[in-house]
């Protein structure tokens, strides 16, 4: 069922993430779609959780065949070439010093990515992310709540690259402010460096061609398709345009199928410890002994308590 906005802004909730990273990911050719999106929830997922320092883990799964109509069509922007993607990872810290312990340890990790991944490529957020409307009362989402919500990149190109981040957050605060936009986060990450590849994962792509080396992403969320186009018609976004073209060369929009959050706040969420999977089954049946501190304690340490 789908879990309702209501008309309560929880956007300061996500000030916890000083730090943040945004990666894109890709799957392999042959890899199966549902067997990718399984083993990334239910296998990467709780190993990524468990890595020591990390304050926030949220994969969004990406649905390539729901519509053709994410974002409209202006003139003078364009799509960028040979561009799909099957998800978007938020990986976050309270301190640059929990950073690094998570950096130290993160071989573990990378060496996992060649099992699904074809490429992934970590845009670095020191700064963090800024959410400046969130109306969903659940802080950990674990699966698809029924909203419409998308992914929009926005490529910088030959714009001048402090003029295409001052017009990003007034776009985003312009967006926000429409009621119509039930959630509104951006990423505005620094310059990727294909000389530094990121994250340093084995047997796994991690160029991008120059257009996708600055990016903006924002993540938008709407009632429902309906609502969604029926916002791009209206005067408000329209009056939008203009400025767009002046300071936008590429887009791209990703429609998301889901939202699992396995760590926030720096504590694991249910489907952190568990899987995402096994995580809604327990909420679906109810099995509150599943979630009970003894229970806890043994499937994260390994001992009940003495």
């Amino acid at each position: 069922m789908p879990r309702m906005p209501v008309a309560e802004n929880y956007a300061e909730r996500d000030g916890t993430i000083a730090i943040n990273s945004y990666t894109t990911v890709l799957r392999r050719p042959r890899v199966p779609h549902e067997l990718f999106a399984t083993y990334w929830r239910d296998v990467h997922g709780p190993l990524c959780s468990r890595i020591p320092g990390l304050g926030w883990y949220v994969q969004n799964h990406f649905n390539r065949e729901q519509d053709a109509h994410l974002w409209p069509a202006i003139e003078g922007i364009a799509p960028f070439a040979d561009y799909e993607l099957d998800g978007g990872v938020e990986i976050g810290f309270a301190s640059a010093a929990e950073q690094e312990r998570f950096n130290a340890a993160c071989p573990i990790l990378f060496a996992d990515e060649q099992n699904m991944f074809a490429a992934t490529v970590a845009y670095a957020l020191p700064e963090g992310s800024r959410t400046l409307v969130d109306r969903m009362p659940d802080p950990a989402p674990n699966g698809d709540d029924g909203l419409d919500r998308i992914h929009v990149h926005f490529g910088a190109g030959d714009v001048d690259p402090a003029a295409f981040a001052t017009f990003m957050r007034g776009f985003a605060e312009t967006l926000a402010a429409e009621p119509a936009v039930l959630k509104t986060r951006l990423h505005q990450p620094t310059r990727y460096d294909n000389a530094k590849p990121a994250p340093p994962a084995p047997e796994v792509d991690h160029l991008v061609p120059p257009e996708r080396t600055l990016l903006a992403i924002l993540e938008l969320a709407f009632e429902s398709p309906m609502a969604r186009r029926r916002f791009y018609a209206s005067q408000a976004f329209r009056a939008t345009v203009a400025q767009q073209q002046a300071h936008i060369r590429h887009v791209a929009a990703f429609a998301v199928s889901g939202v699992y959050t396995y760590v926030r706040d720096s504590r694991l969420t249910v489907a952190g410890l568990r899987g995402s999977r096994p995580a809604q089954l327990i909420e679906r049946l109810g099995a509150a002994n599943q979630v009970a501190a003894d229970v806890w304690q043994l499937l994260h340490t390994g001992a009940l308590h003495r």
